[in-house]
């Protein structure tokens, strides 16, 4: 797992994502999900390939309910990118690498 990746909750998504200065990469996931637990260490390369430009977090849905149903997440994993407080994209079901970092490169 990446030192770049941050996990968060319902209690600090609002501090570590939506006040965030830099574009933020949500990854809801859940420890049942085979297609969350295949992207996972790509999530993991993305968030060392775009340090410093793009902040990546996992929020366990399990755990955390609040945030995915306020964003109407409905499968995992979802991928939200947020910019300024809003969700910018959307990316919902596992994808391959090179698929993750064109969604994170067009948000940009």
């Amino acid at each position: 797992m990446s030192d770049q990746v941050l996990h968060v909750g319902d209690a600090d998504f609002e501090a570590q994502v939506l006040q965030s200065d830099t574009p933020v990469l949500v990854d809801f996931w859940a420890e049942w999900c085979g297609p969350c637990k295949m992207i996972g260490p790509m999530v993991d390369e993305l968030a060392d390939t775009y340090a410093g430009k793009v902040k990546v977090v996992k929020l366990n849905i399990d755990h955390n309910p609040q945030v995915p149903r306020q964003y109407a997440v409905r499968g995992i994993p979802t991928l939200m990118l947020f910019k300024d407080g809003k969700v910018h994209a959307t990316q919902v079901g596992a994808v391959g690498k090179a698929q993750l970092a064109q969604f994170v490169d067009k948000a940009l």
